[in-house]
């Protein structure tokens, strides 16, 4: 698991992330060798700068100075063409291995247990997805490549300054050690600024996308103003955040501006002496130097400013390989493919719980034939809806054994499993596309043709027309273009279409009229012949019929019979369900 390290650079961290750049070495190594090109080029100007002023300027030959002009700008026509390959190139870098990073993420993430899920906030999620691995793009566009260049061109600079000059160098290395002991200070800062901000933008994300998606109970519930002055406080955070780098850059450059100001003075007063008085050190020496001062301490205030990119998108890296580390994954060692399902389920003393030692199923033994339609009832938290969770894998079992066929379902791979179990839920998740690529899910083996098909055989095909473009209209995010009993007639077609070994049925008649419930029941007598069907209901007028009935209370299994056997238990717990909603009707 990564970890936050309190370190102003987390090496072990940094390795990591290079190690992306593998597959794109050699596009590394050629911007390795643009920056130290860019560092030659950038000591030639002074250099030419000194010669024209000590060999033209001041002997007052034209000639040489035509030469020595032309050599300028073709050493400016070289550095600008390196400059522009540095560029390209390590953001090109930068954009590819967030793509590779971005795809490891995203394919890790749909592998997590449905329990992660439950536990994260979405929010965050989006933002490690999203910004964070943008902001990953930004340590080999701004960060990274840029401290290497000017890294190496301040020890060109400094070689070169002194070989000109060693007083003049030793005058300027004297304010260096303030700059540097500045620079590191603010490294330190900002790391935990950086820190903060990443985490109040994730609070901000994760507020806001909550927010947006639940619209329909702030408004109905009149909570504007509540979740606008709760927004304003997580806003106020995030603002406080940032103005906390902002802070530190407003002491860090005016200091470095000082000093770089007082080394000019310096470079003036005592080379200016030195050049008057006949010595070595010429006037174009004292100009170089004045130049060569500025671009050895421009980069090492631009060197903070990299850095603070370059800690941003450590922080951030640090945020997504956490996300990476999370082993968090449903186990997929299972061998077997199951080509055909005949539909026996068995469940063994099954025992689950959500959280350590808070038992949501307590020993469950239940066997379900093939064919058969079994319908599980049981107050709010029985722990109905857990069985089918665990029958599709979406959560380990503690203990016990789920068996389709007699074979341990741990034993199949889990897209095997899966493709014989269709589940219609009771809240219907559709994504903002055609109805026609909500029912497929976009699989190429299920045509047009067959979801027409199918659509008129539980006729719906007619309420599918009547929809602007038919199967192709889009239903917008979330299914919000239909009503509630629409979205679950397209869920169930959505099922029905993939022709499953397993059938379940997740309280999916308990929200919609009685005109698409009839509809439902209609296709549901029709799905269910022949095939194993799981129904799990409130409402006990729409499972008379089931083959066998299965009452849960707090976990255990209460009951079990048809129907007519459960009604007439004295005082049995589906008795008293029934008579109490028979009553209300």
């Amino acid at each position: 698991m990564a970890e936050k390290s309190g370190k102003a650079f987390d090496f072990r961290l940094f390795k990591r992330l290079i190690s992306y750049t593998q597959p794109y070495r050699f596009t590394f190594y050629f911007v390795a060798f643009a920056a130290i090109m860019l560092s030659i080029f950038g000591v030639l100007r002074p250099y030419l700068l000194q010669q024209v002023i000590d060999k033209t300027i001041i002997p007052k030959d034209g000639g040489l100075l035509v030469y020595f002009i032309s050599l300028m700008v073709g050493v400016l026509f070289l550095e600008v063409i390196s400059q522009f390959l540095f560029i390209y190139f390590a953001n090109w870098l930068g954009q590819q291995v967030i793509l590779d990073l971005r795809i490891k993420l995203f394919r890790h993430m749909l592998g997590f247990k449905k329990q992660y899920y439950d536990k994260s906030a979405v929010g965050r999620l989006v933002t490690r997805a999203v910004s964070d691995i943008e902001t990953i793009a930004s340590i080999f566009s701004q960060g990274l490549f840029m401290i290497i260049s000017d890294l190496l061109k301040m020890l060109v600079i400094l070689g070169y300054m002194f070989y000109q000059s060693w007083q003049l160098t030793l005058l300027v290395l004297v304010i260096l050690p303030l700059i540097v002991y500045a620079t590191r200070v603010f490294q330190k800062k900002m790391k935990a600024a950086f820190e903060e901000v990443r985490t109040q933008v994730s609070n901000l994300n994760s507020f806001v996308q909550e927010r947006i998606t639940g619209m329909k109970i702030v408004q109905l519930f009149t909570r504007e103003e509540t979740e606008y002055t709760n927004f304003k406080e997580i806003n106020e955070k995030h603002k406080k955040g940032w103005i906390k780098t902002v802070w530190y850059n407003s002491i860090f450059f005016p200091i470095a501006e000082m000093s770089s100001s007082v080394t000019i003075g310096l470079i003036v007063w005592f080379g200016g002496l030195k050049a008057a008085q006949g010595d070595v050190i010429t006037l174009g020496v004292v100009v170089a130097f004045i130049e060569l001062s500025q671009m050895l301490f421009r980069p090492l205030r631009q060197i903070a400013d990299k850095f603070n990119t370059l800690q941003m998108g450590m922080v951030a890296a640090n945020r997504v390989f956490a996300v990476l580390d999370t082993e968090a994954i449903i186990e997929n060692k299972g061998a077997i493919n199951l080509e055909k399902v005949r539909g026996d389920i068995d469940f063994d003393d099954v025992r689950f719980s959500y959280l350590e030692g808070e038992e949501v199923l307590k020993g469950i033994s239940l066997s379900v034939k093939a064919g058969e339609t079994v319908a599980i009832v049981g107050a709010t938290g029985a722990g109905k809806s857990t069985i089918i969770n665990l029958l599709s894998r979406f959560y380990e079992i503690d203990s016990g054994t789920i068996s389709i066929d007699k074979t341990d379902i741990k034993t199949v791979s889990l897209p095997s499993l899966r493709s014989h179990i269709a589940v219609v839920l009771q809240d219907v998740f559709l994504f903002a596309d055609t109805i026609l690529n909500n029912i497929t899910l976009n699989n190429p083996e299920i045509t047009e043709e067959q979801v027409q098909a199918a659509a008129k055989e539980i006729g719906i095909h007619d309420f599918i027309m009547s929809l602007p473009e038919g199967y192709h209209y889009n239903v917008k995010e979330r299914g919000v273009m239909l009503s509630s009993g629409q979205r679950q007639l397209i869920s169930f077609l959505r099922a029905y279409v993939t022709n499953p070994g397993i059938l379940v049925l997740d309280e999916a008649t308990s929200s919609i009229d009685s005109h698409s419930e009839q509809l439902i029941q209609d296709a549901t007598d029709k799905i269910t012949k022949g095939r194993t069907s799981i129904v799990i209901a409130h409402r006990l007028a729409t499972i008379k019929n089931a083959d066998k009935i299965i009452v849960m209370d707090q976990g255990t299994i209460v009951e079990q019979g048809n129907h007519n056997e459960l009604l007439k238990i004295s005082d049995g717990y589906y008795r008293n369900l029934y008579e109490v909603q028979f009553a209300e009707v």
